[in-house]
């Protein structure tokens, strides 16, 4: 692809336009830019070729489920591993389809599977989530939006543990670096799917400027009960890319 200089959302399904909706992303894009998506956006965002046939970042934004390897497994283990006795797993689901509802279901996971405590200040009640639900929404949207969708049957993983959370993509990082080599806080943006990261832009669900692992480390250095040690990491591999989010009130 990069010989060709073409990413994998660019290229051309074999699924014709008016065979799917896009309902969702009509409604969200709306809703988020006040402006109306015209059926010419379609081209010009680059969801749809010249021919009316699906790009890959068309399927991935259709209200159906055409792209299989688009899944997310999330899980709340039982304890600090994935073996953890008797019972391993407390909850677990799998959601596929269209990657806007990838985002909402996953962060309603951990929504769900995670805790918030609190204690009475002077004037109002002061809460200490377990982990900054911004820095959870901007490490699974760059999940999502930079994983390497050309690897099937891979999918994004969403793992909370006692005291972390792990979100795993596959693909490692896109210049073949590895991201525990380099500065979080002056990283430059390197896209591996372009419009999918234009159309999150768009929307303000992400970062055009490639700032979201600096977002992610400065929502835990906004909350009461951050130290050092809680610090967001980042690790990759070739073929992986991990953010392993601390438990702000593991031991607190």
């Amino acid at each position: 692809l990069k010989g060709m200089n073409k990413t994998f959302d660019i290229l051309p399904t074999d699924i014709p336009l008016e065979k799917a909706t896009f309902k969702r992303l009509k409604i969200d894009y709306e809703k988020k830019t006040n402006l109306k998506f015209e059926e010419k956006d379609f081209i010009s965002f680059g969801l749809v070729t010249n021919n009316n046939v699906l790009t890959y970042a068309g399927a991935l934004l259709a209200d159906e489920d055409l792209v299989y390897q688009s899944r997310v497994f999330c899980t709340r283990w039982n304890g600090l591993t994935k073996s953890g006795g008797l019972m391993e797993a407390l909850a677990d689901e799998e959601f596929e389809g269209n990657i806007l509802y990838l985002l909402q279901y996953a962060v309603d996971f951990v929504r769900v599977n995670t805790r918030k405590m609190w204690r009475r200040g002077e004037l109002y009640r002061e809460e200490y989530p377990e982990y900054p639900m911004r820095a959870v929404k901007e490490a699974i949207v760059n999940a999502l939006i930079h994983r390497d969708y050309s690897v099937i049957g891979s999918e994004v993983h969403v793992d909370i543990f006692d005291d972390r959370m792990e979100i795993t993509s596959p693909g490692g990082m896109y210049d073949g670096t590895f991201i525990q080599d380099k500065d979080p806080y002056t990283i430059s943006s390197s896209r591996r799917n372009p419009i999918l990261a234009d159309i999150f832009g768009r929307m303000e669900l992400m970062e055009r400027r490639g700032s979201g692992l600096k977002k992610i480390i400065e929502s835990y250095e906004f909350e009461r009960n951050y130290k050092e040690s809680l610090k967001p990491e980042f690790i990759s591999t070739r073929s992986t890319f991990c953010t392993i989010l601390k438990n702000l009130n593991y031991n607190f």
